[in-house]
């Protein structure tokens, strides 16, 4: 099952990503991080397809896509 990883650390929260999912499963946190940054945040595990749309739109290469399950 495809899933997706954000590091939150490089993470700006620009939104671009929210804009590049098909599905609509990333959005920005209502909090923000240490740095005051509302962060992506993902969703919805099950239904990612593994696209990379997110991970393509993000200037900051914060999200990572994973086609197989987490070890």
């Amino acid at each position: 099952m495809p899933y997706i990883v954000i590091k939150e650390e490089r993470c700006k929260g620009c939104g671009l990503c929210t804009i590049g999912c098909p599905r609509k499963l990333v959005s920005l946190s209502e909090t923000p991080n240490a740095l005051g940054y509302t962060v992506a945040v993902f969703s919805n595990q099950g239904q990612c397809t593994g696209c990379c749309l997110c991970a393509e739109m993000c200037p900051d290469v914060a999200i990572a896509v994973f086609k197989e399950d987490q070890a």
